[in-house]
């Protein structure tokens, strides 16, 4: 078995095994050690002893059956059985994602359980699952965005096995898996990197802690352990695509950037393998040059989050004008975002106190690497009680939202439960065991949503196991009338984009908006869609209404409803 690790600062390394230390010896590259030990075949548990401290687990760590602090444990990938040899991926343009929770999509909380749901999926429509980060991270239960070990599958879930059939079963059904992945930072528990080597850096901070070190002197290395491990999902797990975790927080001053590097690897992976793979960037910078090419000055990645289109329908929606809702909720804003895809694209932002944004060649970039949605882990579970949009308007301005979404030009991603419309909330929850670090947690939300204007008990408390309880879904509800009538929407939407070219037609060129005090007409070529959030019926356009949330008579759309029609004269292109 061969063992190596970078620790450039170190004077002696030692790897530990079976109960007894190895020493190891300078590689071939610079900072590098390297041992091999004859131990037989089958997994072991090792660790690395820096100038006689330790042992620490291995950065690149593929399994951490024995907790964030033990030891490290071999695993070979070649052993798993995969039945997708014929896989080669699902392209992201025309698809619709769907954003799980490992840990709260079932009561089991594991990859094994969720494979049970998957049929569901398939029933619903969706083309791509998203994983929320699977990385190991501290105690049972949490978001995963404090993970600390960045190459290991987390244990309770059901570990590098129990990723690995999960992307098996889901390739089985047609369906793709990209993998949240959380690059600017680590979980202050656990994390052991720095110890090995400049992984990190005081030359800038991010709301989460010390920046990972992708621009100061040791960084080639750093990078390479990101690269790498962007790899390793794609590689050895069969993963699809990436999720980008807030790469806003990534400070790269280098003349390529981190950014720009991972699209490369992935692009030439892509192409090397035969398959289809991408990356999508989570930003609020509002900044076309994440998606736009390389060849054309940008950083070439194949899609971005989209959060201004959120807001200007969340806001819409449900009267909302607090926090970063101000500057939205009139028709309005929907139909910039719908046309211009930034709201904020060099305008004054309220929320800001400063203008933000850059605008969007709608020419050159198309729709498709935008994604819109309605919700999402963040945008629900960042509230204060974690209370989804179900919560709070009523089935008729759901069913608006949800026609909205996935008729608008963009990439559509629905987050789990949304579907149905599920009762149960989604809350920040977190499982960390040192009790310092739990109180700090459980104190520091409170007194965040305390500053704007909540009572310190009716904040969930995220230590409070219930908090993580009461955000596993119900699948009981979908057996409830209102349930299925809103899952049999979602449904008939996905179809209807599906079969209907001109809703996955990326050039935002092609789409345009009327709208009035509460109604909003989108056409998209021959297509209208027209949405009616006020109380009085709405005229419709000429035209065979194609699907619709309510009874459509005399040409007249309902209050809180929405239709698709395809106006007369028009054949379907």
């Amino acid at each position: 078995m061969r063992y190596e690790v970078w620790a450039p600062a170190a004077e002696t390394v030692e790897v530990e095994t079976g109960g007894a230390r190895h020493a190891m010896t300078p590689g071939g590259r610079p900072g590098w050690w390297t041992a091999r030990i004859d131990a037989g075949t089958g997994e072991r548990d090792y660790g690395f002893v820096l100038d006689g401290d330790g042992p620490f687990p291995d950065p690149r760590s593929p399994w951490q059956p024995n907790g964030l602090h033990g030891l490290s444990r071999t695993y070979d990938h070649e052993r798993f059985p995969w039945s997708d040899d014929g896989w080669r991926g699902r392209p992201l343009p025309g698809g619709v994602l769907y954003e799980l929770h490992v840990g709260t999509f079932t009561p089991e909380g594991t990859f094994d359980a969720a494979i049970e749901c998957l049929d569901h999926l398939v029933e619903l429509g969706v083309d791509i699952v998203e994983l929320l980060p699977v990385a190991a991270f501290p105690g049972r239960h949490g978001w995963g965005y404090d993970g600390v070990h960045l190459w290991a599958v987390h244990d309770p879930y059901g570990g590098p096995d129990g990723l690995n059939r999960f992307v098996d079963a889901c390739h089985r059904r047609g369906l793709a898996v990209v993998l949240d992945v959380v690059y600017n930072h680590l979980g202050p528990s656990g994390n052991h990197l720095w110890r090995f080597g400049p992984y990190f850096t005081d030359a800038y901070q991010t709301p989460w802690g010390p920046a990972v070190n992708v621009d100061q002197a040791g960084s080639d290395e750093v990078r390479a352990y990101i690269v790498g491990n962007a790899l390793m999902w794609l590689r050895d797990h069969h993963i699809d695509g990436l999720r980008l975790d807030a790469v806003h927080a990534i400070r790269d001053q280098r003349a390529v950037h981190i950014l720009e590097e991972l699209a490369e690897a992935v692009s030439r992976f892509g192409a090397e393998t035969g398959r289809e793979v991408f990356l999508i960037a989570e930003s609020d910078l509002n900044d076309p040059r994440l998606v736009t090419s390389r060849e054309a000055g940008g950083y070439g990645l194949d899609a971005q989050w989209n959060d201004d289109f959120h807001h200007a329908l969340h806001a819409l929606l449900t009267g909302e004008r607090h926090g970063y809702y101000a500057d939205f909720g009139a028709p309005e804003a929907l139909a910039k975002t719908l046309t211009r895809v930034f709201f904020h694209d060099g305008t004054w932002s309220s929320f800001r106190g400063r203008t933000h944004g850059r605008p969007v060649d709608t020419l050159r970039v198309p729709g498709h690497r935008f994604l819109g949605f309605l919700q999402n882990h963040d945008q629900i579970g960042n509230r204060a009680t974690g209370d989804r949009i179900s919560a709070s308007v009523s089935t008729g301005r759901l069913k608006v939202g949800a026609g909205l979404l996935l008729t608008a030009p963009f990439t559509p991603m629905l987050f789990m439960g949304e579907e149905w419309g599920a009762r149960t909330p989604w809350r920040f929850f977190s499982d960390h065991q040192e009790p310092e670090l739990a109180r700090a947690v459980s104190e520091g939300r409170r007194r965040e949503f305390a500053d704007h204007g909540w009572a310190a008990g009716d904040v969930p408390d995220p230590q409070d196991p219930e908090t993580h309880r009461s955000s596993i879904l119900n699948w009981a509800e979908l057996r409830e009338p209102h349930h299925r009538e809103l899952f049999d929407w979602y449904r008939a939407l996905i179809a209807l984009r599906r079969s209907e070219p001109k809703l996955t037609d990326p050039r935002l060129t092609e789409v345009s908006v009327e709208y009035g005090e509460s109604w909003l007409v989108i056409h998209r070529g021959s297509l209208r869609v027209a949405a009616n959030l006020g109380d009085e019926p709405l005229p419709l356009p000429d035209g065979h209404v194609l699907l619709a949330s309510a009874e459509v008579g005399e040409g007249r759309l309902p209050g809180e409803s929405l239709a698709i029609l395809r106006t007369l004269g028009q054949e379907r292109t």
